[in-house]
């Protein structure tokens, strides 16, 4: 009699990209936070401290629903949270028991108030030395402008961000959200594994000293280096570019707007027959992207009286026949029914507790063998705060002396 050997059981799924990983997110208002959520997106342990009676200002910015803040349920998902008074005794005491069962700390305060309150670096690496302590301020841990109040506003000010956009007859324009800011907490989150990289070689963790002005300076390009070897200094052109044309959005015949680029030659080819205009790509000045953008009136004219006499639809499916580089110019309400967006999950649906089903964006991307998800959105205020420091070895008495004494 032959057997058959039972299947084999099935393996369980890998743990997160960052499954074991613990960090104390201290930070508000936004990068900061940001940079934790990311973190916590990929499976670290993260679990948010805020002042006992002043929540996160995140949980009261912008729109709520039934009196919850919506864009805390975003920055909080994935976070654990407690209160504590960090300028208490008990507060002191209990965040240093915190740092050592962390990896990370993330911090936003004005430079010299965590010293102030006896949580500066000697002090938390003298309880971890491996701890990495991430300081996101606006302008750095030095300099003459440290101890200013910073916001992303001012990062996107000083970069040069503002000088570059808006039309060129117009005032330089600041971005209606929070730009500065989510460029320094993709930095941070960049930095934190990093530095956490150089531990597992030194043993040791350091200090992150992020600076809000600096990570978007980085990605404006290389506009020091043209002021340094040429004086070029960038003007404002609105929606064209002095690299390429044509390069602008354009109003549809049923009242829509598209934005064609053209960075590759042959693409700009392509548009000019397309829009029936080929004798432009026979003009010498259109063999290349800087010369074509001296002509931008004549091309965005050709390809604006074009696309003004076909609908949205019409124009795309003629482009993407044509091979041209066409998108649609969206609001959120296209986003949200956009069949590549909606592919890729980008705007992912989460079970919320408070406010029952609700759409938000999804983690940053997809990894194959240990990808990040939304566990859970984000929690009311001092929700875990037993739970985490009964783990920590904390008493019920202890922490309802912590309790009564100001610092939970």
């Amino acid at each position: 009699m032959s057997t058959t050997a039972p299947a084999p059981a099935p393996m369980p799924p890998p743990a997160p990209a960052l499954h074991g990983l613990r960090v104390l997110d201290l930070a508000t208002l936004f990068a900061g936070p940001l940079a934790a959520t990311m973190l916590g997106d990929f499976g670290a342990d993260v679990v948010k401290v805020e002042h006992p009676r002043i929540p996160d200002p995140s949980r009261g910015h912008g729109p709520a629903k039934n009196g919850v803040g919506l864009w805390w349920k975003q920055l909080g998902r994935n976070k654990r949270a407690i209160t504590l008074d960090l300028s208490t005794p008990g507060g002191r005491d209990t965040l240093l028991r915190l740092a050592a069962t962390a990896d990370v700390i993330v911090e936003n305060f004005r430079p010299g108030t965590l010293e102030r309150w006896g949580l500066g670096w000697p002090e938390l690496s003298a309880a971890n030395d491996q701890l990495v302590l991430a300081r996101v301020t606006g302008f750095g841990q030095y300099g003459p402008y440290a101890r200013r109040p910073g916001f992303g506003t001012l990062a996107e000010a000083m970069s040069g961000f503002a000088a570059i956009t808006g039309e060129p007859d117009g005032p330089p324009t600041l971005p209606p959200f929070g730009l500065a800011d989510s460029i320094a907490a993709l930095a941070t989150a960049y930095a934190v594994m990093t530095a956490l990289h150089a531990r597992a070689t030194t043993g040791r963790g350091q200090v992150v000293d992020m600076a809000i002005i600096e990570p978007i300076l980085t990605v404006l390009g290389p506009q020091p280096l043209w002021y340094d070897q040429l004086g070029y200094v960038q003007p404002r052109t609105g929606n064209r570019s002095r690299n390429n044309a044509p390069r602008n959005t354009y109003r549809t015949a049923d009242g829509k707007w598209l934005a064609v680029s053209t960075s590759a030659q042959s693409v700009a080819e392509r548009v000019m027959r397309l829009v029936g205009r080929p004798e432009l790509v026979t003009e010498p000045w259109f063999a290349e992207g800087a010369t074509r953008a001296r002509h931008a009136d004549v091309l965005d004219a050709a390809v604006g009286d074009w696309i003004a006499r076909h609908t949205r639809d019409e124009a795309m499916a003629a482009f993407e026949k044509a091979e041209a580089a066409i998108a649609p110019v969206y609001d959120v309400r296209d986003v949200m029914t956009d069949p590549q967006y909606q592919a890729l999950d980008t705007v992912t649906e989460v079970d919320d507790p408070e406010l029952g089903p609700l759409r938000m964006q999804n983690v940053l991307f997809r990894l194959s063998e240990t990808p990040g998800a939304i566990r859970w959105t984000g929690r009311p205020h001092g929700a875990d705060t037993d739970a985490v420091l009964t783990e920590l070895g904390l008493t019920a008495a202890e922490i309802a002396a912590l309790r009564s004494g100001g610092a939970l």
